[in-house]
């Protein structure tokens, strides 16, 4: 990791400056390799894991951020065991009952980005209920991305705008990045600065393709549930490290 440089979270910058991220995503991995590594089970390390990301929604508020995106399950994760797959709908449950009321007191707003048709009724019924009780708090904006995959993403907006064509309430012609930005599960947020990954794995796996085009990567040893605020400072620091050209020419 770089030396810190002169926007440090103990210093950290005022909003005013341009340069401030607003916008976190994270790729928690490592779950099941933390528990492996304890002779604990899958699911103890998936517990684990969201202990991490009460602990990284703190990190987030108190670094200055307005907006933390978790990739909690992809449209992969089917692939997994079957009882692995309940006890993650079940912790994704227990994560909105328990916290719910605390992020509503806090004034954070709950988005849940990702295909919900394969998401049991119940299920849908919670996410649904987060995210009307909180569409009017400002202070803070957390989305959790679940059965989400950036390409199904892309995919349903496509068909989407094919719809909207065939309709006539949108001509073709007029498809221009922002409209496309329009029909994904992330319309209205800002695209995220920083996209972190724990765990060692240096690979994007289809999160956030489209919004994440210019952000900076931060690519971690730490096993999620090991991820703490110290590991998020230092992946800020990363990022105020490097110099973002958006394809342009560098000042240097």
């Amino acid at each position: 990791m770089t030396a810190a440089p002169a926007h440090s979270p103990s210093n950290r910058p005022e909003k005013s400056d341009l340069r401030a991220p607003k916008h976190v995503a994270i790729i928690m991995d490592g779950n099941g390799r933390w528990a492996k590594a304890r002779g604990l089970t899958r699911t103890e390390g998936h517990k684990e894991g969201v202990e991490a990301a009460r602990r990284s929604v703190e990190a987030a508020r108190e670094l200055g951020l307005t907006h933390l995106t978790l990739y909690s399950f992809s449209t992969e994760n089917w692939r997994r065991p079957a009882g692995e797959i309940r006890d993650l709908m079940g912790l994704l449950r227990e994560f909105i009952v328990g916290d719910l009321p605390r992020l509503k007191e806090e004034n954070c707003r709950v988005r849940i980005i990702g295909d919900r048709e394969n998401l049991s009724l119940d299920l849908r019924a919670l996410v649904n209920r987060a995210e009307q009780e909180t569409r009017d708090n400002t202070a803070f904006v957390l989305q959790i991305a679940f059965n989400y995959g950036g390409r199904d993403e892309i995919t349903r907006a496509s068909r989407a705008m094919a719809k909207d064509i065939k309709s006539g309430t949108l001509k073709s012609e007029d498809i221009n990045e922002a409209t496309i930005a329009g029909y994904l599960d992330t319309a209205g947020l800002p695209d995220p600065d920083i996209v972190i990954r724990t765990s060692g794995e240096k690979r994007v796996s289809n999160y956030l393709l489209w919004q994440a085009a210019y952000a900076e990567y931060v690519f971690l040893d730490v096993l999620w549930p090991d991820f703490s605020k110290k590991e998020f400072a230092e992946a800020i620091e990363e990022y105020y490290s490097r110099e973002r050209r958006y394809g342009g020419v560098g000042s240097s």
